[in-house]
């Protein structure tokens, strides 16, 4: 199970994009549709940050690094978003989005079952367990996701020195974006 959750930990870290945003923004909306572009579009900062978390993941192969990078590079481009509404309040302001995205969550614990039900089919050749047979079947789950889900974000920022900043977003709302939220 502790492979299992480090697979979940590592789709939920690429979330905490820290990804920069133009200065030029007036609005609360405006920074909240350049955090959501700069997945759209791949920006240098979401790969940057995509590559450091693939990179430190001891349980995948570089082969696997790279299907999953393919994955999720695929489902930011997908990745669909629509403001809602924008409430400010002095230096503070809450913009409402809603998002669409792939629903990872279901194929991930569709996967996790099938590894408790029939554990023998991830043996090596030795007859051991070999995570890297099951990660390899994980992802081809997870690469074959058509679902998608709409989740509602409420995304907090701050004003500072006249600029608005988007603030950290919670863990809720990173596995949202990335389609790991369990429902």
């Amino acid at each position: 199970m502790k492979k299992i959750l480090s697979f979940m930990i590592l789709v939920g870290l690429v979330t905490g994009c820290s990804c920069t945003a133009d200065i030029t923004a007036s609005t609360p909306t405006k920074e909240v549709e350049k955090f959501f572009n700069n997945y759209q579009t791949l920006h240098n900062d979401v790969i940057a940050q995509l590559e450091d978390v693939v990179e430190n993941e001891m349980t995948f192969t570089d082969e696997q690094k790279e299907k999953y990078k393919g994955i999720m590079k695929k489902h930011y481009q997908d990745l669909i978003y629509e403001i809602k509404d924008e409430t400010i309040n002095g230096d503070s302001a809450t913009v409402q989005v809603e998002i669409e995205v792939r629903d990872y969550s279901k194929a991930m614990q569709d996967a996790n079952n099938y590894l408790i039900q029939n554990p023998e089919e991830f043996n090596d050749e030795t007859g051991n367990y070999s995570e890297s047979l099951f990660n390899e079947y994980r992802l081809e789950k997870i690469k074959e996701v058509e679902e998608k889900v709409k989740y509602n974000l409420n995304l907090r920022l701050t004003k500072v020195d006249d600029k608005w900043a988007l603030d950290d977003i919670s863990e809720i709302d990173e596995s949202k974006i990335h389609g790991t939220y369990k429902y």
